[in-house]
């Protein structure tokens, strides 16, 4: 099963409440948003941290210090802010960076596989942090929620 972690979770949060609260054009600190969300401000901390890491966020450090998303919302796919925490996503072991199965060369369902992995990634691709916020006017979601339909 496709599942995102609990951290992919928190960092899609975080990354629309900063996507929410952009135009008011200061960083905001981890307890804004652990508040807002009712996370774990050491866990959130640490999502933070690694957002940051992927540059999708920037922190500030110092008594006004805080974070913000480190380009537009619309720039920021989710499938960006899920692989900084689980890697692209995958639902095979065949699909991975790391070699393939034993059973590759008997595989019938390789290929088919692969093509429903890609588009997963290209439905991810296509979302953006600006489609999970209340402001958005992209009907990207429903588009998307279509092609998932209509392809399976």
């Amino acid at each position: 099963m496709l599942k995102l972690t609990k951290r992919a979770d928190y960092g899609m949060m975080a990354m629309r409440y900063l996507a929410e609260h952009a135009d008011e054009r200061r960083p905001h600190s981890a307890r804004d948003i652990a508040d807002a969300y009712n996370i774990p401000l050491p866990v959130l901390a640490k999502t933070l941290q690694r957002l940051a890491r992927a540059e999708l966020i920037s922190s500030q450090h110092g008594a006004m210090g805080g974070y913000a998303l480190a380009r537009p919302a619309k720039a920021i796919s989710t499938l960006d802010v899920i692989s900084a925490f689980d890697g692209p996503p995958v639902i095979t072991s065949c699909t991975t960076i790391h070699g393939s199965c034993e059973m590759m060369q008997h595989c019938l369902v390789k290929e088919p596989l692969q093509r429903v992995n890609e588009s997963i990634r290209a439905l991810l691709r296509n979302i953006t942090v600006a489609d999970l916020t209340n402001r958005s006017n992209s009907s990207e979601l429903d588009r998307s929620e279509r092609l998932v339909s209509i392809h399976y």
